[in-house]
């Protein structure tokens, strides 16, 4: 009998619940775990606790932003491996784009995004087949 696959743990976070309640119905049917952090302090310290496969982080939130996190993460060695896929809202297109390559985050997905476009970026950026 094949060995189950283990669920490839994903740490999402973001200030809007709905918005975290979307991504786990999106990758929920594939073999994904989502655990979801409101907030970017919250965030923080889930992804230290958990140690996920991957990241989807929000860059606008009112009590840490996604830069910070991203940083505080790239500083620490037991995080720094963890990819990072950013989600921002379409107006910041600009800086998002100067932010990926300056901090050289994996790959980044556009508010509003739909399923196949998220599902894309993460078989790319964890080089999976989904």
């Amino acid at each position: 009998m094949p060995e189950t696959q283990k669920p490839i743990q994903v740490v999402c976070i973001e200030d809007e619940p709905e918005m975290i309640e979307l991504i786990k119905l999106i990758l929920g049917r594939r073999n994904f775990e989502l655990i979801g952090a409101v907030g970017g302090r919250e965030g923080l310290g889930t992804v230290r606790r958990v140690k996920p496969d991957l990241v989807l982080l929000d860059l606008m939130m009112p009590d840490m932003d996604g830069w910070e996190v991203y940083q505080q993460m790239k500083a620490d060695e037991e995080l720094s491996d963890i990819p990072v896929i950013v989600v921002t809202a379409k107006a910041q297109s600009i800086d998002k784009v100067l932010g990926l390559h300056i901090a050289k985050v994996d790959d980044y997905v556009t508010k509003p995004f739909g399923p196949q476009e998220l599902l894309a970026s993460v078989k790319k950026v964890l080089n999976i087949d989904i």
